[in-house]
């Protein structure tokens, strides 16, 4: 897998309370991944970009929220976000900068 297909499965991270409890539980991670991606574009993903062993991954499809701004009403985009558990004593840093 190129280093530029990677970049489009993967757009980021998710930083929120769940996923840092599902960090120190389980080992698992929340990434933001393309609408297009698979389980398995996942996971040659994330194992090619951190060097790492993806044990399982899950897809989630979020529906955009329908929001209102004065009087005019909005949606926001659907969205998709995969749950990547890794291989015990294995851990991604991100939170690291580039």
């Amino acid at each position: 897998m190129s280093t530029e297909h990677i970049l489009t499965v993967l757009r980021s991270p998710l930083i929120s309370e769940k996923g840092a409890r599902l960090q120190e539980q389980s080992n698992q991670y929340v990434f933001e991944v393309a609408s297009t991606a698979t389980k398995a574009d996942v996971k040659a993903a994330i194992e090619q970009l951190f060097s790492v062993t993806v044990e399982a991954v899950n897809v989630v499809n979020v529906k955009g929220k329908s929001k209102s701004f004065r009087s005019r009403v909005g949606r926001r985009g659907d969205w998709r976000k995969a749950y990547v558990r890794l291989a015990a004593g294995q851990t991604i840093d991100v939170m690291a900068r580039a």
